[in-house]
């Protein structure tokens, strides 16, 4: 009986010690979930006074951005020659375009 009740001693301090280790762990994943959600609600109201100001201001969005970036990179724009390359001299219709959707 005694051998038994050593047993049980030792898986209690088993059980504790797992338990331990599981309290830390918990503590540890809702500390990291709590800044994570911090970060996302930060990320998403930066996200939306972009959005605000480009709405209140009339800046157009990914889709100019996509353009100007491919005319900088050396094609045509503009839907007489769109995606051909430029031959590095600027096209009156592309700029006009740019122009256009500022």
């Amino acid at each position: 009986m005694e051998k038994q009740i050593g047993e049980l001693y030792e898986r209690l301090g088993e059980l504790k010690g797992k338990l331990g280790d599981l309290l830390e762990e918990n503590h540890r994943l809702a500390m990291e979930n709590h800044h994570l959600r911090e970060h996302f609600d930060s990320q998403e109201d930066a996200d939306q006074k972009i959005a605000k100001q480009q709405s209140v201001k009339g800046i157009p969005g990914e889709g100019y951005d996509n353009l100007a970036r491919l005319y900088e990179e050396g094609f045509h724009i503009c839907n007489l020659e769109f995606g051909s390359p430029r031959q590095n001299e600027d096209c009156i219709f592309c700029l006009d375009f740019l122009s256009k959707t500022k």
